[in-house]
């Protein structure tokens, strides 16, 4: 005979499985946090740059002259969306971004976890690094038009009036992201766009968003042409040159610990199960997602047993 779910049963089975989330949360925060402790120069370094990339960009805008429009195959081949509809990149190029940074902090909330958000962190600030100063390099080499609607000939954007003080400068907002001219090769979106997909590609599990995740970047190079944000070199040199730092910078840098490996830890005096070394391993005790390694080790009878995938400095 079928048992009734009671209210009573459904509270007690919400009650448990929130106890059982708020305590894998926890654990996974004492984990991160010894790991920024152990990476925060790099986290710090990696955001500064970020600051120094949009302070360059600010400042070849003052260097911005309108011109005509450079002759361009994909112009010929995509009609012009129009201001009106020039939103449509940005859509798409937001929900790559978004879901993105949602997926690095996945670990807090589920059980199976294959990354830890510090260190993933590090290699994606890494990957922009490389490419934001090898883009400076070349924006900075030679101004081209901009044919964005606000870069053109009689836009009161398209230049900048020389700044009356070094905070005018300093100061980014993001009217100036939004609308800045000059910096065209190669295109910023598409270098944040490749970087977060190919480190999906690589560290993510789902093999059907790894899909969708490429068909929305072929898209968006697309979409950033037809809103005539950047000219057609400047989307097929960040296809080549991300795809190419991404490549070299992550053969020169230690591979991450994969929290779903089977690699198994010596067997203990009590004798413990292959299965539960392997849960320790990967943060888990006999209750998945109740126990996390803490600093790069897993503490077994009072010694510390040293994980030697768990990297510093990844």
């Amino acid at each position: 005979m079928a048992r009734v779910v009671t209210d009573k049963d459904m509270s007690f089975y919400i009650g448990r499985e929130a106890s059982k989330l708020w305590k894998r949360f926890c654990a996974e925060i004492t984990t991160e946090i010894n790991l920024l402790a152990e990476n925060w120069k790099y986290i710090l370094g990696g955001l500064i740059c970020q600051y120094i990339h949009g302070l360059a960009a600010r400042g070849v805008h003052y260097f911005h002259r309108p011109g005509p429009i450079l002759q361009d195959v994909g112009f010929y081949l995509l009609p012009e969306l129009g201001q009106d509809r020039a939103y449509i990149s940005e859509t798409v190029f937001t929900t790559i971004f978004l879901t993105f940074v949602l997926w690095t902090f996945h670990p807090f909330i589920f059980k199976t976890k294959k990354i830890y958000t510090v260190l993933i962190w590090c290699r994606v600030l890494a990957f922009l690094v490389g490419c934001q100063f090898l883009r400076i390099i070349t924006f900075y080499s030679t101004q081209l038009p901009g044919p964005n609607y606000h870069c053109r000939e009689g836009s009161k954007l398209a230049t900048l009036p020389p700044p009356d003080n070094i905070l005018e400068v300093l100061l980014i907002v993001p009217r100036g992201v939004l609308y800045g001219c000059g910096d065209l090769i190669f295109s910023s979106h598409m270098i944040f766009s490749l970087v977060f997909v190919r480190t999906y590609q690589k560290y993510g599990t789902r093999r059907f968003i790894k899909q969708c995740a490429w068909l929305a970047v072929i898209a968006q190079s697309l979409l950033i042409l037809a809103s005539r944000k950047h000219y057609t070199v400047d989307v097929v040199v960040a296809w080549y040159t991300v795809n190419l730092v991404v490549f070299f910078i992550d053969k020169t840098l230690p591979e991450l610990p994969d929290r779903t490996s089977a690699l198994l830890l010596p067997v203990t005096k009590d004798s413990k199960s292959k299965e539960e070394n392997h849960k320790l391993l990967n943060g888990n005790s006999g209750d998945p997602a109740e126990w996390r390694p803490r600093n790069g080790k897993i503490v077994e009878d009072g010694k510390a047993v040293h994980v030697e995938a768990v990297i510093n400095g990844a």
